[in-house]
């Protein structure tokens, strides 16, 4: 049977922390920003109001409010420590901030850190989770799920039904802990709540767990608006913090920190079960949180936008920096769309939409950890700024190019976006002295493809065998590349 027991109102809910707000960096970030900007300003500072600042969680609210919750922390430690779960609250979509306020701090050694925002879009409910200490952290948790034990890492969240102005707090550690489990604490960010299919409603969070002395994945789960949580199978080893993302065609996406590589599982059943990870090696990481989320969370399967996928994190394999965002237009098949945010010093992100995603140029939501963890840095940009056309290109060929001759080779391109492409042209990166010319495509319609006829001629001293290739699309003055394509060559 589910155990609910209210800890305690937010009495201190609505208490500011002493000193300022930071000074701006950069342009005030408002949701009306003009097109083509990345807008950039800092929430917190280390030094003002609290030692040290860390760990971003980002949502939108039902009622548009933008909450964006983070650590306030003594010392540059994680748990177990003194630390505190704070927010501050946009009702003008960024431009302006609201005083700091705190979600759960109490007197030492107790400590509540790693924030993950989640909201019922049925109810309007907003839920912070995050880990709770005594005298233990991730690593040295017993094993156990006693909600009362000093040593076991506990599983806690606080939810707001006023739009986060005051919080009550909850334990569930009894509830989604496997007693076999030892450290178990919330993935920092923001969680999801399904919006199709079969499991429609349902809220998801991810935990990383200690499981036979390896890290793990697994997604809580709550069918009944938060009022019961369970757990699902957990996936690894290799697990660490880690997201989700509801695909377009009904799939839960995993996406998990990890070194050189980002790894990804999928699930079929909600979140309960997933597939061993495998790496996707068009997402460096250097083991460090990152974000993904829908572009367009609410609309159809049928809708151009769909498919797309923002992703956050620092794509780089070494140190923390390169902070970089980019778009998928197939449900993470493919990331061919990306900026820098900062490619200096880094650390964690996460992303939010600004809007329902659909419309010329939405924008988007990302708080992230500036410099050497000195800030946490809220940033918008929109779609003309990311830059790139969601239109895949795909390359049909014979079974064999003969050297020497010319072959006709289909290139087919469909337009994922819900405007209209001007004309445009394709073409195929080759090896030198082949030849294939460009070819014109032309304006495509919202969800409309087409094919074209490129000619490519082998010279006749081609080597046999396999052969790379490139296929590109332009299209509003900038080209863009769609992956890889293998021709075999023959000798006649």
């Amino acid at each position: 049977m589910q155990r609910r027991v209210t800890l305690s109102l937010g009495t201190a809910a609505l208490l500011v922390l002493a000193g300022t707000v930071p000074a701006a960096y950069g342009a005030p970030s408002a949701a009306n920003a003009a097109a083509g900007t990345l807008a950039s300003q800092d929430l917190a500072s280390a030094g003002t109001g609290s030692p040290y600042y860390r760990i971003p969680a980002l949502t939108r609210t039902t009622e548009g409010t933008l909450i964006a919750a983070y650590d306030a922390r003594p010392d540059a430690g994680d748990l177990p420590g003194n630390i505190g779960v704070v927010l501050r609250r946009s009702t003008d979509g960024g431009a302006t901030w609201q005083a700091q306020q705190v979600v759960r701090k109490d007197a030492a050694p107790q400590g509540y850190g790693d924030p993950s925002l989640l909201v019922d879009r049925t109810t309007g409910r907003v839920f912070v989770f995050y880990a709770a200490s005594v005298n233990q952290g991730f690593a040295g948790s017993a094993t156990g799920n006693d909600e009362s034990d000093p040593d076991v890492l506990q599983a806690d969240y606080s939810y707001s039904d006023d739009d986060g102005l005051t919080w009550k707090h909850e334990r569930i550690t009894a509830d989604i802990k496997n007693p076999a489990w030892a450290g178990m604490f919330a993935a920092s960010g923001e969680g999801i709540q399904l919006r199709h299919g079969t499991h429609k409603g349902r809220l998801i969070q991810q935990y990383a767990i200690r499981k036979d002395g390896a890290n793990h994945a697994v997604s809580a789960y709550s069918d009944d608006h938060g009022t019961t949580w369970r757990t699902g199978t957990p996936v690894g080893p290799g697990g660490d913090e880690n997201k989700t993302v509801e695909l377009s065609d009904g799939r839960i996406m995993l996406n998990n920190r990890s070194a050189p590589y980002r790894t990804v599982a999928y699930s079929t059943d909600g979140g309960v079960t997933y597939t061993p990870f495998q790496q996707d090696t068009e997402l460096p990481d250097p083991a460090n949180n990152g974000s993904v989320t829908r572009f367009a969370p609410d609309v159809a399967a049928t809708h151009p936008r769909a498919s797309w996928l923002m992703f956050s994190n620092t794509a780089t394999t070494g140190g923390r920096s390169n902070l970089t965002v980019r778009l998928s237009c197939d449900n993470g098949e493919n990331w061919p769309i990306r900026k820098t945010v900062e490619s200096g010093p880094a650390a964690y992100s996460t992303l939010t939409p600004l809007s329902d995603g659909t419309g010329a140029n939405p924008r988007t939501g990302l708080l992230w950890e500036r410099g050497n963890v000195d800030h946490i840095t809220y940033s918008s940009f929109d779609l003309q700024w990311l830059g790139g056309v969601c239109a895949p290109v795909t390359v049909t060929s014979p079974a064999s190019l003969p050297a020497g001759r010319t072959t006709t080779v289909t290139v087919r391109v469909v337009s994922q976006n819900d405007v209209a492409l001007p004309a445009g042209k394709v073409s195929l990166d080759l090896p030198d002295g082949w030849s294939a010319p460009g070819v014109t495509v032309p304006a495509l319609a919202p969800g409309q493809g087409a094919n074209t006829e490129i000619p490519v001629t082998v010279p006749a001293n081609a080597t046999a065998g396999n052969v790379p290739a490139t296929a590109a699309y332009e299209v509003r003055g900038s080209r863009h590349s769609y992956g890889d394509k293998t021709f075999t060559v023959t000798q006649p």
